[in-house]
């Protein structure tokens, strides 16, 4: 099943910069079970780390309303995101309300596979039709180090063939290369995956939250990673399959598939950005780098009716000119960005 297309009718709702809202991430948890350095770091987020309650998170009946809520608004594509998507209880419930709802044309989530050999076939029965697996390295050591408790990736392997035989497909692997960590690991993982109908995905170094130590020397550019990749299996760059698609798409010349790089920082795609996102705690936040988000869990819980709701993310969507990665070369620094655990990436 090839990933559908956005709509292509009038969008309902644009920002200042004209910008359509047709995606909504919804974060389902803050919780992990990975501690990766660039999202999550150990060091902070230590065995007496305090989560969001259980009472401070979206329920799922909420999480269908508030989605149906925006699909009113012009979202076609819910993508279910984390933390760790897999740890929050009992996710192919909410799999099946949302694959229920009118209006939604694509619903995927991201994963960092560890959990995702067991839930793969209850999901796709659940209605999800597509899943995103980070994996930052085939290197044991690497990918130990990457995802900061030493654990296997066998495991995630597993998970990756687990979901290519329930049918969630296209399966796209996304890979954060950093500076000094795992550039060396990029050939290898598009030499497993090429003709497999899987897509590798490039993801440069971002400075998603403030708890990663970011910093330029450790990004691998775009061309960079393109160059690496294209010195042994020659790439010709294809057309995007959409408007707004956050991935510079790269066939292999022989026909054996394709991958793809996301280039925030060298190459910004504020412009065509159509993402919402909603938190765990019921923030509608309207950037990846966003410093703050808009409640409405208050108002949900406080018996606001769905037009009432509308209304308010509406404005807010109306309102928005945001658009950091192109203005990251001006002085950012000391700027509060909500962390990436919190809206999923």
């Amino acid at each position: 099943m090839s990933e559908p297309s956005p709509a292509t009718e009038t969008p309902l709702l644009t920002d200042r910069r004209e910008r359509a809202l047709r995606d909504l991430r919804i974060s389902v948890t803050d919780r992990c079970n990975f501690r990766c350095p660039y999202c999550m770091p150990a060091e902070i987020f230590g065995d007496r780390y305090e989560f969001l309650p259980k009472q401070a998170i979206l329920s799922f009946e909420e999480i269908e309303r508030l989605t149906r809520i925006f699909l009113g608004l012009g979202v076609r594509k819910i993508r279910i995101t984390g933390g760790e998507p897999l740890v929050r209880a009992q996710l192919p419930d909410l799999v099946r309300r949302l694959a229920s709802l009118e209006g939604a044309r694509d619903l995927a989530l991201t994963t960092n596979g560890f959990l995702l050999a067991d839930l793969a076939e209850p999901l796709e029965k659940a209605g999800l039709r597509r899943v995103t697996v980070s994996l930052d390295s085939l290197d044991e050591a690497v990918f130990a180090r990457m995802n900061g408790r030493g654990l296997s990736l066998e495991r995630v392997l597993a998970g990756i063939e687990a979901a290519e035989r329930a049918g969630l497909a296209p399966i796209k692997l996304n890979c954060v290369v950093q500076r000094g960590v795992n550039e060396d690991s990029l050939v290898a993982l598009v030499r497993r995956f090429r003709g497999t109908g899987h897509v590798v995905r490039f993801i440069e170094f971002m400075d998603v939250g403030t708890l990663n130590r970011w910093d330029m020397t450790q990004v691998v550019p775009a061309a960079e990673i393109r160059d690496r990749i294209a010195a042994e299996f020659p790439l010709v760059p294809l057309e995007p399959n959409y408007r707004g698609e956050v991935a510079r798409r790269y066939g292999f010349a022989d026909s054996s598939g394709e991958i793809g790089i996301i280039a925030s920082v060298t190459q910004p795609f504020c412009g065509d950005c159509t993402r919402a996102r909603l938190s765990a705690d019921g923030r509608l936040v309207t950037c990846l780098f966003a410093s703050t988000g808009t409640d409405l869990k208050t108002p949900l819980r406080a018996g606001a009716s769905d037009a009432e709701i509308a209304q308010i993310a509406a404005r807010v969507w109306g309102g928005r000119s945001d658009r950091y990665s192109e203005e990251r070369a001006e002085n950012t620094s000391g700027r509060a960005k909500i962390q990436m655990y919190q809206i999923g990436g």
